[in-house]
């Protein structure tokens, strides 16, 4: 195994902190990686990393090299990113998870034109709402919504994506329409809940000129795992719901729904659609689709178009 390719598995034991996932990522066993690793210590005349029963951390020598490293791996890359320029025919296979919502309603879409302009392109696409490991499962690029929060994998993030209050207008006419946060708590709503994952709290500035935030439970009659439902649900009137805007597929006003207490501000705690990858040198093939996905969504969220002036809903007065 040449330096280079030693030196590249190196940062991917350091970057996925752990020996059996920077296996993983190469079809190695972990005997083989540590061999390998081992080796590039022999070649270099230093010892990179202390290594215990169940962790390992770097030398100095190691901390120095694995910077260098990173370097010289970006030089190739970029090297590698000038030729596949001149190539106008992508070919290879790309596995891709998602959320059921976000493959049907965004990457379906790119995925369709995609193969019509790559038409020697394969695409899986594996649509779950529970999380799977990108490394063990080797997938080469997972779309995931929220904060991120798995430092071993490289991500880009694609979009901000901001909530919205929604109830239907038979919901206002039975309940009236609420002027505070605190109305909302006693009133019934309608609840995403799916594994470990329970949206059942909303944060609201504690008054319209306010940036102080302030938590507010919502009272979950009805508790769904499909984004879907969830809205026929608030579509038919049975709870108010805090849903995020990516989630919507046509317009609120033709869908009968209206935003709720938009003159305060509403805590997005950080949500985005993010692209993640198991390593950072990324094929043409990939880095093409998330481009096409980026192009897809566009700088404005193509989803906020279904919030008629959301631009200027829960956001701080100028």
């Amino acid at each position: 195994m040449s330096l280079v390719n030693q030196l590249s598995l190196f940062i991917d034991v350091v970057q996925q902190g752990s020996f059996t996932k920077a296996a993983a990522l190469h079809d190695m066993d972990n005997s083989s990686l540590s061999k390998q690793i081992k080796k590039l210590e022999t070649e270099l005349g230093v010892q990179l990393l202390n290594r215990s029963t169940r962790s390992f951390s770097l030398t100095p020598a190691g901390e120095d090299i694995l910077d260098q490293a990173h370097k010289l791996l970006n030089t190739l890359g970029d090297v590698k990113s000038i030729a596949d320029s001149y190539h106008t025919d992508l070919k290879g296979r790309i596995r891709i998870t998602a959320p059921l919502h976000i493959g049907q309603q965004y990457l379906h879409p790119v995925i369709s034109q995609f193969m019509k302009v790559y038409p020697d392109v394969e695409i899986d696409l594996l649509m779950d709402d529970k999380r799977t490991d990108i490394i063990s499962d080797h997938f080469d690029v997972a779309f995931r919504l929220g904060r991120l929060d798995d430092s071993n994998l490289i991500a880009k993030k694609l979009a901000d994506i901001r909530p919205v209050i929604l109830a239907s207008e038979d919901f206002i006419k039975q309940y009236g329409e609420p002027k505070k946060p605190e109305e909302l708590e006693c009133l019934p709503s309608v609840i995403y809940s799916n594994g470990s994952l329970t949206v059942d709290t909303m944060k609201l500035s504690d008054s319209p000129d306010s940036t102080q935030f302030k938590s507010y439970k919502m009272k979950g009659n009805y508790k769904v795992s499909d984004v879907r439902t969830l809205l026929a649900a608030v579509k038919d009137g049975l709870g108010y719901a805090m849903v995020y805007s990516s989630n919507l597929e046509r317009s609120i006003i033709e869908m009968k729904l209206k935003p709720l207490l938009t003159h305060y501000l509403l805590c997005d705690q950080g949500a985005a659609l993010y692209a993640l990858y198991p390593h950072r040198k990324q094929t043409a093939l990939v880095r093409e689709f998330i481009t096409a996905v980026e192009k897809h969504i566009g700088d404005s969220p193509c989803w906020e178009k279904h919030v008629p002036e959301f631009d200027t809903m829960y956001q701080k007065k100028k």
